[in-house]
């Protein structure tokens, strides 16, 4: 049976992985659970691959043989927007997370920490969670709690709410920042869940961001939502 997202359409994925066994287990995973999968094993080979057309989700390794995974994030998000992508990378450190992170991917698991059904995972990021392994998450957490406290500025004010979002905006946002997928939001604000994805590019372009932790990032900055 063939994967399918919400809108009926088939899931292809781009797969990314240098490592054969590691590559070759992965997309036997996933073939075996639906989806079209296509591999590469190098930058060059995934470029190569996206001439074929935008895959539906990118997996991949940040350190590849030619040059480093987060040139192929910026890339894929600067001209494939809707392209939902994960890393899968034995790099956990400070800089690989939040590079990954802040050029575009909305997923991020090590290697170390694999899920034991990948497929599931993936279905995850298509409905719009941002699957992240356990440690990666407290990291980032304790982040956020550190630049906060070791923040100089005055205690917040009011909401800014610069970026003039609607109080439906800031519901879909909140719900968003709980990892709630687009179904789980539509159903807990009484909406049609065809209308959320459209909200959620509102969003986006309103708080000048291209993923959802940049857009939690950015509400929290502004004092809209808090987690």
């Amino acid at each position: 049976m063939t994967e399918q997202g919400e809108t009926g359409e088939i899931i292809t994925i781009l797969l990314v992985e240098d490592d054969a066994p590691t590559c070759w287990r992965l997309q036997d995973a996933l073939v075996k659970a639906g989806y079209e999968v296509r591999s590469a094993g190098t930058l060059g080979e995934a470029r190569s691959a996206l001439a074929a057309g935008a895959p539906r989700v990118l997996l991949t390794d940040l350190r590849l043989p030619d040059g480093h995974g987060i040139e192929l994030i910026r890339e894929m998000r600067q001209r494939f927007p809707d392209t939902e992508i994960m890393v899968i990378s034995a790099l956990g450190d400070e800089e690989s997370v939040i590079s990954a992170i802040t050029v575009g991917a909305t997923g991020y698991l090590l290697k170390d920490a694999f899920p034991t059904d990948i497929a599931t995972t993936v279905r995850d990021l298509v409905a719009g969670h941002s699957p992240i392994s356990a440690s990666i998450a407290r990291f980032i957490v304790r982040r956020t709690q550190g630049a906060a406290q070791n923040s100089a500025e005055p205690p917040p004010g009011p909401v800014l709410n610069t970026a003039r979002l609607t109080p439906r905006e800031i519901d879909i946002l909140w719900g968003i920042a709980k990892g709630f997928s687009y179904a789980e939001i539509a159903s807990h604000l009484g909406l049609s869940k065809q209308t959320v994805p459209g909200h959620i590019k509102n969003i986006y372009r309103k708080l000048e961001v291209h993923t959802r932790s940049e857009a939690v990032f950015e509400a929290v900055q502004q004092g809209l939502i808090k987690l």
